[in-house]
């Protein structure tokens, strides 16, 4: 029986060699330890055999059987990689040639313009500040001087969720929450998702919104004309005329409306300025006194201004951007752009 098994070796080994298909060499491994096959037929007999020699041809056809499986794989492996160097030969490419790389994601364009917005403030002392999205009527309104009963509210289109809780139609909340908890003096900046029932091609149920804070004992008007007209050189260009117009918002006292000359038409009238040759960029104003008692402060000694603009509305300048549901749209034609 063991000259038997070293013939069942030897032939397994030449039979390998010669196999040029996977099929050939599957058909060896049927052949030799297939259910049928002649080593197992032979590993079946063991039991005719005295018993002192059958651990001795036992062990010899177990190594046996090890080695032709082994050899099956090898010679699976060697020939798959013959296949896919002959494939490769076919082919006209150069493996030399760098691979291709997966195109980068980019920051969108609101985060661009956000970030940039906010590093313009920061480098002028002011410190970021943020405050919850689903607000209370106190802080979205009653704090900043605008009751239940004032007309102000229907200018805001209100996403309420109970009469006392709503999303919060500007970040102007986050104002009143920092200075309860600070005393002057005070200089934030507050970007955030602000909510209105709004939407058509320049507006939308939900944007992002940039509101300015600065208190002290001796903060003039002159003091926000000067930080916001830097502001808006630094945005845009420092070629960029600015006007200050007389408005009205509940929460500030005086209160102005910024424009800047239209950067489509620099200042000659066109469709997007209505002819004017002006484009409202943001609101502005002295903090209301009755906002100050609101929040503890001493209106007699304690002086400040405040502003807001929309960050979609200077993308949309910027970029000269006539649509602003492109923004939310993930069209990655328009993203890539920027």
């Amino acid at each position: 029986m063991e000259e038997a098994l070293t013939t069942i070796r030897q032939e397994s080994i030449l039979d390998l060699r010669n196999a040029a298909s996977e099929a050939d060499i599957y058909q060896v491994k049927s052949k030799y330890i297939g259910r049928s096959g002649s080593l197992t037929q032979l590993i079946k007999n063991l039991i005719t055999i005295p018993a002192e020699q059958r651990a001795v041809v036992g062990k010899l056809a177990n190594e046996i059987k090890k080695s032709i499986e082994a050899g099956v794989e090898d010679a699976l492996k060697c020939l798959r990689e013959n296949k896919k160097q002959q494939a490769m030969g076919r082919v006209d490419i150069d493996l030399t040639l760098p691979g291709r790389c997966q195109s980068l994601g980019r920051r969108h364009p609101i985060t661009q313009v956000t970030d940039e917005i906010v590093s313009v403030f920061t480098e002028l002392g002011f410190q970021m500040a943020e405050g919850p999205e689903i607000e209370l009527d106190f802080f979205n309104f009653e704090a900043l001087n605008i009751p239940k009963d004032h007309p102000a509210r229907d200018m805001h289109d209100t996403f309420y969720i109970s009469a006392e809780v709503l999303l919060r139609t500007h970040t102007s909340p986050v104002q009143i929450r920092t200075m309860q908890q600070t005393k002057p003096p005070l200089r934030i900046i507050c970007p955030g998702k602000v909510y209105r029932c709004d939407s058509d091609v320049s507006h939308t149920p939900m944007f992002h919104q940039i509101e300015g804070l600065m208190v002290d004992n001796d903060i003039s008007f002159g003091d926000l004309k000067g930080i916001l007209t830097l502001f808006l050189h630094r945005i845009f260009s420092e070629k960029t005329s600015i006007r200050f117009r007389p408005s009205f918002f509940p929460f500030t006292e005086p209160s102005a409306e910024v424009d800047i000359q239209c950067v489509i038409c620099r200042g000659k009238g066109c469709r997007v300025c209505k002819g004017t040759g002006w484009l409202e960029i943001l609101g502005c104003g002295m903090v209301q006194p009755a906002v100050f008692r609101n929040v503890g402060y001493d209106p007699e000694t304690t002086t400040g201004f405040a502003f807001g603009l929309g960050v979609e509305r200077v993308a949309m300048l910027k970029y000269g951007i006539n649509d602003i549901r492109l923004f939310f749209e993930n069209d990655l034609r328009f993203l890539s752009q920027f």
